[in-house]
Order: structure tokens, then C-alpha cells, then sequence
């Protein structure tokens, strides 16, 4: 399927998502949001990809934000909605089953700090900037910053960045936890597709199994996420992936796992 706004591509297991509106900064608009739907509904359903690196077109920008033009027209109504379209689409991708990696390679603001808060590992170029400045438009983030951003940095540095609007280098975001890792400029895309490759090596069904216990852990009790994970940790011995991992490594060679 061709797109006007994103650019899709897949190598070995590894899948590739482009935000591709460089005129615009990348910034998010109607149809890049949809396309965006589209690209990660075909994801789910495809059992040839693992991991999945999501990225801005261009040198200046991973996303900057969301198009002003059709956010000015907006009304009680109509801002509702045009929120939670976007908080459907990050819900899928924080929700995908599969990993996915932010290759944040300039602004990412507004939404594009969200995009990359709906992603399960940010990786920053030593060029990124991060910044939730909709309170300068009269607005509040609305693609899911004001719930991630807490869970990711602390109550505290999220209200400083949401109520302010100040807009953090790729260190700082590193220092306070926002990324998790800052790479030159030039090699981000190489050191991110080398995370990617190292994840896509291991068991895929316990990596699925693994963010299934911390994602759902985290809205449990210590004891709660426990058994969650002790259920979970069984059916990992149930599959034909643990079988081979376990027996690969007792005859010192690769495993050769399936995904199942």
C-alpha cells in the first residue's frame, strides 16, 4: 500500500516507519494519523516482523508536533475527538505486542514527544529536542503526554515540562530518564537498528511475554504483578522457544528459536 505521509519499509524482522513531511517538520496532521493507523493494523497482523523503529524524514525533526492549521478550527467537540484519535493511535503502538523504538533524530514536540512516550525504548540523536509546549497555544497535550510523560520522568519533571513548555536537549532528557540512551547525529539510525537487531535475536515469545509482565505490572500491586509474572513465567516454559533456548545453550551453540 502507498502512503502520502509515511514511509514503510521492512528488513530481516526489523520494520521501519518513516513520519515523512519534512516541509512540515514532520508534524502530525489527519491523514498522517490515520496512515500511521493503517501501517501498525498491518504490523499486528503480520507475523514477519518483530521490532519496529519509528523515525522522523529529514535532519531537523522526528515530529514536531501536531499541524497548528487544523488544530485552529477546533472546538468542545471537535478538540474531544480530535484527541482521542490521536490517543488511539499511540494505545495500539504502546500496545502492539512488539517492541517498538523511537530513532528520535531532532524536534519531538507536542505530539512528537508523545509519539515517542507511546514507544517502549527512545533513542536520541545528540541533536533531539523534547518539549510539551501546548499550554503556549492555550491547549493541553492531548495525545496521552499529561498520563505517559508522569509515568516516565515523575510527577514533578512532567508538570515543570508541561506547564512551562521548555523545551529539554537530548542530555537532559537522558538525565532525567525521558530517553535511554544519546548517540551521535550520524550514527542513530545504524545504533538504533543494532538494538533492534540485538532484541529481534532472543526468544520472541518471551519478549512478548516480558513486556506483558512489565507493562501490566505497572498498574499492579507489588505482590499483584508477582503472580502476574509467575503465570507468565509459565507459559514461557510452555513453549517450543524456551525448549530450544534451553537446549542451545546446553550444547554451547545459537539457538534457533521460532517466535513460538
Amino acid at each position: 500500500m502507498d502512503y502520502t505521509t509515511v514511509l514503510y519499509s521492512v528488513q530481516g524482522r526489523v520494520a521501519t516507519i518513516v513520519v515523512n513531511r519534512p516541509e512540515k517538520l514532520n508534524a502530525l496532521n489527519a491523514e498522517a494519523i490515520r496512515e500511521l493507523m493503517a501501517v501498525f493494523a498491518g504490523i499486528r497482523s503480520d507475523t514477519g516482523v518483530d521490532i519496529v523503529i519509528v523515525t522522523g524524514a529529514g535532519e531537523k525533526s522526528f515530529v514536531a508536533g501536531t499541524d497548528i492549521g487544523e488544530l485552529a478550527s477546533l472546538d468542545r467537540v471537535s478538540g474531544s475527538e480530535f484527541s482521542r484519535k490521536g490517543q488511539e493511535l499511540f494505545d495500539v503502538i504502546e500496545n502492539l505486542g512488539r517492541p517498538v523504538i523511537a530513532a528520535v533524530n531532532g524536534y519531538a514536540l507536542g505530539g512528537g514527544c508523545e509519539l515517542a512516550l507511546a514507544c517502549h525504548i527512545r533513542i536520541a540523536s545528540d541533536k533531539a529536542r523534547f518539549a510539551q509546549p501546548e499550554v503556549g497555544l492555550g491547549i493541553i497535550p492531548g495525545y496521552g503526554g499529561t498520563q505517559r510523560l508522569a509515568r516516565v520522568i515523575g510527577e514533578g519533571r512532567a508538570m515543570e515540562m508541561i506547564l512551562t513548555g521548555i523545551q529539554v536537549d537530548a542530555h537532559e532528557a537522558l538525565r532525567i530518564g525521558l530517553v535511554n540512551k544519546v548517540v551521535p547525529h550520524a550514527d542513530l539510525l545504524a545504533r538504533t537498528r543494532n538494538m533492534a537487531e540485538a532484541i529481534a535475536s532472543n526468544g520472541q515469545a518471551a519478549v512478548r511475554l516480558a513486556m506483558k509482565a512489565v507493562r501490566n505490572g505497572l498498574e499492579m500491586s507489588l505482590a499483584e504483578g508477582e503472580r502476574f509474572e509467575a503465570t507468565l513465567f509459565g507459559e514461557c516454559c510452555a513453549t517450543k522457544d524456551f525448549k530450544e533456548g534451553t537446549r542451545a545453550f546446553l550444547e554451547k551453540r545459537k539457538p534457533l528459536f521460532t517466535g513460538t
